[in-house]
């Protein structure tokens, strides 16, 4: 059975006022023992989305990870490539990053250029996402590899316009991303000023250790939740922030 396409399914979400709850693995830090437990632990936690991917990846281990998953479970499979090199197209979707709170135009435009043809052939569903990284209050390995200045976590308005210009730009999603381990998680504030100023789904990540965090996240008009880092350390988190996300109450965007 073929999936409806993910980013119809996002959207639909979002009008509906839904939330939704992604798990993200870095194939570097499982194997099908670990992946077994969080197939299990996603299933019954109703997770919605298996985000797949990180900022290095220096295994081989991409493609029969992401078949694992598809195997072993329906939960769609979208892949978080920290380079051009991070394609599989095994998985369902793949978000198509670029980095529009930063200057490096390689990470802007240059490597899609080179990339282009491989994943235009890959089959996957593509979805363009403007990809905004905020600082979370330590140096990051995606503000390394990118070698982009993070947005400072107190300025809401350059979050807000960046995010209005790339919507206005085309973009399908804007994903804010304080960066894996990340001690600050990104404000309420900022998400609320965001949501409220684009109409595209909005994705919020990084930094995230709790359910509570999870639910307010999602009551300041975040409409996907990404938790991978506090997982890996501790895998019964699915639950309770699965469950948090799940929790807030369905508002229908007018």
């Amino acid at each position: 059975m073929k999936l409806k396409d993910i980013y119809v399914s996002l959207c639909e979400r979002k009008v509906n006022g839904k939330k939704s709850f992604a798990v993200l693995i870095d194939p570097d830090k499982v194997n099908h023992e670990k992946l077994e437990r969080l197939i299990e632990l996603a299933i019954n936690s109703k997770v919605d989305y298996f985000l797949v991917g990180g900022s290095l990846v220096i295994s081989n281990y991409l493609d029969e990870c992401v078949q694992f998953i598809k195997k072993n479970c329906t939960i769609p499979v979208v892949l978080f490539p920290g380079s051009s090199a991070q394609v599989s197209k095994f998985a369902d979707a793949l978000l198509y990053l670029s980095l529009i709170s930063g200057r490096n135009p390689e990470l802007l435009i240059g490597q899609h250029v080179v990339s282009a043809p491989a994943i235009k052939m890959s089959g996957l569903e593509i979805m363009s996402t403007g990809y905004m990284v905020i600082d979370g209050g330590a140096p990051t390995t995606v503000s390394y590899i990118s070698n982009a200045t993070p947005l400072p976590c107190d300025k809401n308005e350059i979050a807000m316009c960046t995010a209005m210009a790339g919507e206005m730009l085309g973009m399908k999603l804007i994903y804010m991303d304080a960066g894996s381990g990340a001690k600050k998680p990104i404000s309420e504030s900022m998400i609320e000023l965001v949501a409220k100023n684009i109409k595209v789904p909005l994705i919020i990540g990084g930094g995230i250790t709790g359910a509570e965090k999870v639910y307010l996240n999602c009551k300041a008009g975040a409409d996907v939740i990404v938790v991978g880092n506090a997982i890996e350390k501790d895998e019964s988190l699915i639950m309770e922030m699965a469950s948090a996300v799940h929790s807030v109450p369905q508002k229908m965007i007018g």
